[in-house]
């Protein structure tokens, strides 16, 4: 029989290799999906001879089209609060089925100025809300440095802040061109409902999402652009300037342009 101090010993091992992984961020499955790694297969049954010719198959039915569905549930929403009850019934995008929380919006209703972002990060999962890491502490600061704050109460002063996707991709990685496709709408009709004065297209995937476009943001920052009969700005990405500071003076600029903008506008 095993003595008690070895089963202690083993269990201290490995209880203290486990806190390291989870120090180290090693906190979740690497897979898209969740994979039940115990289950056992489907038994297939034996297929059987009919006794009679089997009649015609009836035509199958068009597979569902998750933009069309995205449209239509998007759509029917009436306010923001129904908006995010549809994204969460949205049954085609599988980043749900990994994600620890839906992150829908941060900031005032009614703001003039609204930040769409790319899609959330770890502590944005954590958290349920967009831009809470180190790069939404960064905006923080980028804004406050010309007095606007997503918690300011004065609405000419606030943000309002959204994703193009509402759910955390695995390690972060890039959306695909499906899961922006299916997205899309919901972000459209985010923007109506928000109804705000300018868009802020924060990053490479918002503003090729929503502009269309495949210019790389570095060559379209700073020119303003029109989306959904509003004015749109697309900027450099909080988590870009953290790996390139040298572009925080372009994010300035930038900036400076977005007040005066705003003081231009009824």
């Amino acid at each position: 029989m095993t003595p008690w101090s070895d089963w202690e010993t083993n269990f201290e091992t490995a209880r203290a290799a486990l806190a390291w992984q989870v120090e180290m961020g090693v906190d979740e499955a690497i897979c898209d999906t969740p994979q039940n790694r115990y289950a056992l297969p489907d038994k297939v049954a034996k297929p059987t001879k009919p006794a009679t010719a089997p009649a015609a198959a009836a035509p199958a039915s068009e597979a569902t089209d998750p933009v069309a569905e995205a449209r239509s549930m998007a759509a029917a929403a009436q306010d923001l609060a129904e908006l995010r009850e549809a994204l969460a019934a949205y049954p085609h995008c599988e980043l749900r089925l990994g994600a620890r929380n839906l992150v829908f919006c941060d900031g005032q209703e009614g703001a003039r100025v609204m930040i769409v972002g790319e899609a959330p990060g770890r502590e944005e999962d954590l958290q349920g809300k967009p831009f809470v890491g180190e790069a939404g502490q960064l905006l923080d600061r980028m804004f406050g440095a010309i007095a606007m704050g997503r918690a300011h109460p004065d609405p000419a002063r606030a943000l309002y802040i959204t994703n193009i996707l509402p759910w955390r991709p695995p390690q972060n990685r890039d959306p695909s061109a499906e899961e922006r496709a299916m997205m899309r709408p919901f972000v459209l009709r985010h923007v109506e409902l928000a109804n705000p004065d300018i868009v802020v297209l924060m990053g490479r995937i918002s503003a090729s999402t929503l502009l269309e476009t495949s210019e790389g943001i570095t060559r379209i920052r700073g020119q303003w652009r029109e989306f959904m009969g509003r004015p749109a700005l697309p900027m450099l990405h909080p988590a870009y300037l953290l790996r390139t500071p040298a572009a925080k003076r372009e994010a300035w600029a930038d900036l400076l342009d977005l007040q005066a903008k705003l003081r231009t506008l009824p």
